[in-house]
């Protein structure tokens, strides 16, 4: 029950720590985790993605409070509750982030954490199936791949050539030195399977006799005598025990889950835990602020053509996927369907992308619930750098109480700003030319919706979480009063505990947040067994050389 580490969390960022802090056969690590096994079809089959994520077996199911800024709506906030965390349930869509998303970091207080310092760490996780070069790794854990190379149907090309048209740039590699513009998307797949943190990092170290993992094991609270972190009180098979760590506790539970941790064990914002029934030790105001997400709308066309994955949602066809992929791990179950993509500026003085869209060849929700009857295509779009903060805050001092989750979504004015530019300018995009020959009448929002009233309203009602929370124990300078973490990820004022995970985040990233909780986690492995940092890159990154006067690179075809 004595450890030299203990990780609570096997998500995103917990498998990589697993991996790396086993690497030592003189280091005993435990990693503890509430959910189970990720051995489901319906996780490892990618084309399954929605299916997981609305199992109460591997989501924790939460939900935020009633959102003044989207009407009073509450929306869902799922979480990875199984080997592999959100990793495992997630979309597996690989995106770093722009360059200037990590300059943003050390500007924000987290030395060390710039361009140059992440790139490498980046790296070192990354397989990517077209080989190495000054931007990509081929030798780490993380299998990366492009899908099917659109190969499979041709509104993937048309709707980059849409993007082109529209006066953007094309980008062959938006993890590399150029994000901005219309390109292939990537995924974390790998020999036609998810790869998730389970199975790429964590799947590797279960046989090392140094590395004891514990699932259905419900974390508690941190053990701490006179500010130091001794330990975790758990709960398994209805028995509480402490487990000891004689080096470090790390927290790997993720925005939602490593924050409440933190505040059950009395670290935290001192009146609020007094409130929820908590005896404050340390009065840590940052934890459970600054929490920020990316909102995202699907924006839908019919298709006049009969190729959309719209055709693909019967019994017999789905049967048909199934059994190929079992056989052969090919085909459309081998792909997230999201093949391309595009990265935005909203406009001139923007300096780097604040736009994202994912392209689908089908009509439906991301989390499958609704289809739309008959043949169309969408794309998610959102604006990734909100003003808006919110908060996670416990209710109570028992874990197996959800938590109050308040975004605060829409209730900066700028967002609300952004929103209008992303629509009119997604509508520009998606009535280019080279979409013509497929394009039927807009289905949502709709050709009414174009005065800035009715694209809030529209926007308020229809608006949906891109299920990234973030930011809830950020790094930052001891200057700042909100800073939850110095640079190293150790928790401000408690000596041998730290915090791994998407909380970290100063800021959210301009995409998806798997690759940088992962990246984070890497490094973060080196600050905690004191190894030297990776080299800091030389490789540069592409910028507009006119982004503060212009917002595209030319004129739309119409």
């Amino acid at each position: 029950m004595t450890y030299d580490y203990i990780v609570v969390g096997a998500g995103s960022a917990g498998c990589v720590l697993a991996n790396r802090l086993s690497e030592d056969p003189n280091n005993s690590v435990c990693l503890i985790e509430f959910g189970s096994s990720d051995s489901s079809i319906f996780i490892r089959m990618p084309t399954a993605l929605s299916i997981p994520m609305n199992m109460d077996r591997f989501n924790w199911g939460f939900e935020t409070v009633e959102e003044p800024g989207l009407k009073g709506r509450k929306l869902d906030c799922p979480r990875g509750k199984v080997l592999g965390g959100s990793s495992s349930i997630n979309g597996m869509v690989y995106v770093r982030g722009h360059a200037c998303d990590f300059e943003e970091w050390k500007e924000a207080g987290a030395d060390g954490w710039g361009y140059a310092d992440t790139l490498p760490y980046f790296k070192r996780a990354e397989d990517w199936i077209d080989g190495p070069d000054p931007y990509r790794g081929q030798k780490g854990p993380l299998k990366t791949n492009k899908g099917n190379n659109m190969s499979m149907n041709p509104l993937y090309k048309a709707f980059i050539d849409a993007g082109v048209e529209a006066g953007y740039p094309a980008t062959s590699d938006y993890n590399g030195q150029q994000q901005e513009g219309f390109g292939q998307m990537h995924m974390t797949v790998g020999n036609g399977k998810r790869a998730s943190t389970a199975q790429t990092y964590l799947k590797a170290a279960k046989k090392r006799p140094n590395l004891t993992i514990l699932t259905q094991c419900l974390a508690h609270k941190i053990v701490i005598n006179n500010k130091r972190a001794t330990g975790v009180e758990i709960s398994q098979a209805g028995a509480r025990k402490i487990l000891n760590a004689t080096k470090e506790v790390i927290l790997s539970a993720g925005s939602i889950g490593s924050p409440t941790l933190l505040q059950r064990s009395g670290i935290g914002p001192a009146e609020d835990l007094k409130k929820a029934g908590v005896d404050p030790i340390h009065d840590l105001p940052g934890v459970g602020q600054n929490l920020q997400d990316h909102l995202e709308v699907y924006f839908q066309f019919r298709c006049k053509k009969p190729i959309t994955l719209n055709s693909r949602l019967n019994p017999l066809s789905k049967g048909l996927i199934g059994a190929r992929w079992l056989l052969f791990k090919t085909g459309l179950g081998a792909t997230n369907h999201f093949e391309s993509c595009g990265f935005i500026r909203s406009d001139a003085g923007q300096k780097w992308p604040d736009i994202q869209y994912h392209f689908l060849p089908a009509a439906m929700r991301y989390d499958g619930r609704t289809a739309f009857d008959g043949h169309g295509y969408q794309v998610h779009v959102g604006p990734n750098k909100p003003k808006s903060r919110g908060s996670v805050m416990i209710t109570s001092d028992k874990a197996e109480d959800k938590p109050e989750i308040r975004f605060n979504y829409l209730t900066e004015k700028k967002d609300i700003e952004d929103w209008r530019k992303v629509i009119r300018l997604s509508r520009e995009i998606l009535t280019q030319p080279a979409l013509d020959e497929f394009r039927g009448d807009e289905i949502q929002p709709g050709d009414s919706i174009n005065s800035d009233e009715k694209i809030d309203q529209w926007v308020r009602e229809n608006v949906e979480s891109a299920y990234h929370p973030s930011c809830t124990c950020k790094m930052g300078a001891d200057s700042d009063p909100m800073a939850v973490l110095d640079p190293d990820c150790s928790v401000k004022g408690i000596q041998n505990l730290r915090v791994v995970d998407s909380s970290i985040f100063p800021t959210i990233t301009n995409g998806n947040l798997n690759a940088p909780t992962i990246m984070v986690a890497e490094k973060a492995s080196d600050h905690i067994l004191a190894k030297p940092l990776l080299a800091q890159s030389n490789a540069d990154y592409w910028l507009d050389p006119e982004w503060q006067t212009r917002q595209r690179l030319g004129k739309p075809a119409r």
